[in-house]
């Protein structure tokens, strides 16, 4: 799997990573730590949302894309 940056809009399923620590989110899990629930788009997530390992901010995630 590679990283790229997303220029356009997110699919609702799109993985995303962490361009600090490589901390997936996933819509499909959710993210318990913020009691994110499953099925949350990346998109869809909270103004005040940051990732869960490193607390980088939301615009330091990349599309993760399928090879």
């Amino acid at each position: 799997m590679n990283t790229v940056n997303a220029t356009g809009p997110i699919d609702a399923a799109t993985r995303m990573e962490c361009r600090i620590c490589w901390y997936v989110y996933d819509p499909a899990q959710g993210d318990e730590v913020e009691q994110i629930p499953p099925g949350t788009a990346f998109g869809d997530l909270p103004d005040h949302w940051r990732c869960p390992q490193c607390d980088a901010a939301r615009d330091m995630f990349l599309l993760l894309a399928d090879d």
